[in-house]
């Protein structure tokens, strides 16, 4: 077996294993948030984000610190924010009442600004190098700002979501059974581990294929590991609109978004040669671009909702949406802004 079939072998086994846990994963973590009794569109934005975002955590760390690849490590992170908002289109055909968009809470307005705002954030500390230079104990200003405003974002969200929150709004769980705390818990450790073992496995196939086939990293990370991270965001989106709680499954994604460009301070922190943003490619300002464009999208679908399908079973946002996503990785892969 030659060694370019053995490594896409591996890349597929290690897609399915976190296909597999960030099912279980997110189900637990369900369970888990069910009985703390909070409402679930912030389950959906807060913890059930932070649990399906683990692999890009791990990925993403292990990135800069097992193999030195500040741009893989990015790459994944701004990869998993298009490709995420790319789920809503999924979300989309699969709601067959109405857009889906259209069927969900004017609060989620307020986790995608903060998205657009923490995604600018990171343009700037990549294009301003005086302003990325700044460290402050290891980490630069622009992984700091990041940092106070995501838990600014998330602390504000918290306070609309717990005013405007009704009987109405909450969403019924599913019948889990008579399943017992102590095993909600061990099982949901077990698929943490799996997820974050798997997660460090994907970082070093990545390395790898950047080396057997010469590709660019900061190409490698926004496809390749941004899908293969992004498996749970997707079953819980899949799992949510079953459930027919098209809410939790925008929460979910605009609230990963936003703790995916967290990850960066937590990055930042972990890089041992000086502040990351010194060592990204320009090349990520692409994606950046094009996470802040498909974000304002959801922001237009959910501020101004039609009322039917463009084409019966699909709307007009989630059709820009898949445009975007195949318009960032076809102008990533040639860096035709970048000649």
């Amino acid at each position: 077996m030659s060694a370019e079939v053995f490594i896409w072998l591996r890349f597929a086994a290690c897609a399915a294993i976190i296909f597999f846990a960030g099912t279980k994963l997110a189900r637990y973590g369900d369970i888990i948030a069910d009985r703390t009794g909070l409402g679930r569109n912030w389950i959906g934005l807060i913890l059930i984000a932070i649990i399906t975002s683990t692999p890009e955590v791990v990925a993403s760390v292990s990135s800069v610190t097992l193999v030195d690849l500040p741009n893989l490590s990015i790459g994944n992170i701004l990869g998993s924010c298009i490709f995420n908002l790319t789920l809503i289109a999924l979300a989309d055909v699969m709601y067959h009442p109405a857009p889906v968009l259209s069927q969900v809470s004017s609060n989620h307005i307020l986790s995608a600004s903060f998205s657009i705002l923490l995604t600018a954030i990171v343009a700037i500390g990549i294009l301003v190098n005086g302003f990325a230079r700044i460290e402050v104990s290891q980490l630069g200003i622009p992984s700091i700002i990041i940092m106070v405003v995501y838990v600014t974002g998330v602390w504000w969200i918290f306070r609309k979501e717990r005013k405007s929150q009704t009987d109405e709004t909450l969403i019924s769980a599913p019948d889990y059974g008579e399943m017992s705390s102590k095993i909600v818990y061990i099982r949901f450790a077990i698929a943490a581990a799996v997820i974050i073992a798997a997660a460090i496995w994907l970082s070093l196939i990545g390395d790898e294929i950047v080396r057997i086939y010469s590709m660019d990293a900061s190409f490698v990370g926004t496809i390749f590991v941004a899908i293969t991270t992004s498996l749970p965001e997707m079953m819980v989106t899949i799992a949510a609109i079953r459930l027919g709680a098209p809410d939790m499954a925008i929460a979910n994604i605009l609230g990963s978004n936003m703790f995916n460009i967290a990850i960066i301070t937590i990055t930042d922190g972990v890089y041992r040669k000086g502040a990351i943003f010194l060592a990204l490619s320009r090349v990520h300002l692409i994606t950046i671009l094009v996470t802040i464009a498909m974000t304002a999208i959801v922001i237009g679908g959910i501020k101004f909702p039609d009322r039917r399908k463009l084409f019966r079973f699909v709307s007009w946002h989630s059709v820009a949406l898949v445009g975007l996503f195949i318009f960032g990785v076809y102008s990533v892969f040639h860096k035709i802004f970048f000649v």
